[in-house]
């Protein structure tokens, strides 16, 4: 199984936009090696997601949990995987020696030319310096890494430009999300701004098609794959059952923005999951009822519970940002997959399909 280890809730950065409270809680060894046991103890695979807080704040438990799951796995045959999402900025040439060899998949959480905007260290200072240097470190050993950019309001006119910069250091996986939560305040001005930051993007993704260059930008390509296939996005969320978060205390959540709410606590990797208490959290990612009618209900994320609770304080209910979002990111994806099959119909469907 699928576990996300909040392996500390201290951060050294103070993004504008986080919605996690920074307090010094870490997971302990105790905790740490219950909770990979957990990952092992169903199926033949076990994933496993170092996350914060920082989790390179906690690199010695990193550490720890490859060399106990590596040899957990030789015992007994079951595959083991393993990622994290990191800010960067504590990245170091031992750490991802360590990595690389653990075939640990490292998501790079940098706004590109927006990151100074929203993401700062504890203290005020600006952070995109550092990582910069640290993006270029993380290619050199491991270029198939992916950014990851939160965009918040006051970030949008930098969008595409950020894709580009994102693009010339050398990523060629990024994933542009938006900014979530009660310390964000989309107006009306700021969507038609962003769309006309998704057109520009657009437009530069049909250039790199034609260069053949192949780019996998989240937005965009997960739209146009699921276009193709006809697959749901909506069915990629199930709360408590595809990636459990466990808290430093050890704690089972379905979600991160769950984490703390006793009413959907799914148990312990002391005592292990409450199967039924799961049963009946999984069954609320239905779609949301105001989404039944709509045309665009399987081309959509309208049941991630997760993003629901942290904009309407309700997992069944999609905000008006969302739905406008997902439909200007639906029409734009279509209009470019629909050029660039135009375009070349067998490198299309060898990118895409």
């Amino acid at each position: 199984m699928n576990l996300t280890l909040h392996l500390t809730d201290n951060c050294n950065m103070d993004c504008s936009y986080c919605i996690r409270e920074k307090c010094p809680k870490d997971m302990t060894e105790e905790v740490l090696f219950k909770a990979c046991d957990l990952a092992f103890s169903r199926g033949q695979r076990a994933g496993l997601c170092f996350f914060g807080g920082e989790p390179l704040l906690k690199k010695d438990l990193i550490y720890k949990a490859l060399d106990y799951c590596e040899e957990k796995s030789a015992k007994t045959g079951i595959r083991f995987d393993c990622k994290m999402t990191t800010n960067g900025s504590l990245l170091e040439e031992k750490f991802l020696e360590r990595a690389k060899k653990a075939n640990l998949g490292i998501g790079l959480s940098f706004d590109g030319k927006a990151q100074d905007i929203c993401r700062i260290f504890a203290g005020g200072k600006p952070t995109s310096s550092v990582v910069e240097e640290k993006a270029k470190l993380l290619l050199s050993y491991m270029p198939d890494s992916t950014a990851l950019a939160t965009i918040a309001p006051q970030a949008v006119p930098y969008y595409f430009e950020s894709v580009k910069y994102l693009h010339d250091l050398g990523f060629r996986k990024v994933s542009f999300v938006l900014a979530y939560g009660k310390k964000v305040n989309w107006t009306d001005e700021d969507l038609v701004a962003l769309r006309e930051q998704l057109e520009k993007t657009s437009a530069y993704l049909k250039e790199l098609f034609l260069n053949k260059e192949r780019f996998f930008m989240s937005a965009f390509n997960a739209k146009i794959r699921d276009c193709i296939s006809g697959k749901n996005p909506a069915e990629r969320c199930h709360l408590g059952v595809r990636q459990m978060p466990v808290t430093p205390e050890g704690n089972l959540y379905p979600c991160t923005s769950f984490i703390g709410d006793d009413d959907y606590l799914l148990g312990n990797v002391f005592d292990g999951i409450n199967e039924a208490k799961v049963i009946e959290i999984a069954k609320k990612a239905a779609t949301p009822e105001t989404c039944v009618n709509c045309d665009l209900v399987k081309r959509c994320t309208n049941s991630c519970g997760c993003s629901n609770r942290m904009n309407t304080g309700d997992e069944n209910k999609v905000s008006p940002l969302q739905c406008t979002y997902e439909r200007m990111l639906i029409e734009i994806s279509d209009a470019l997959g629909e050029e660039l099959y135009q375009i070349d119909r067998d490198r299309f469907i060898k990118y895409y399909a």
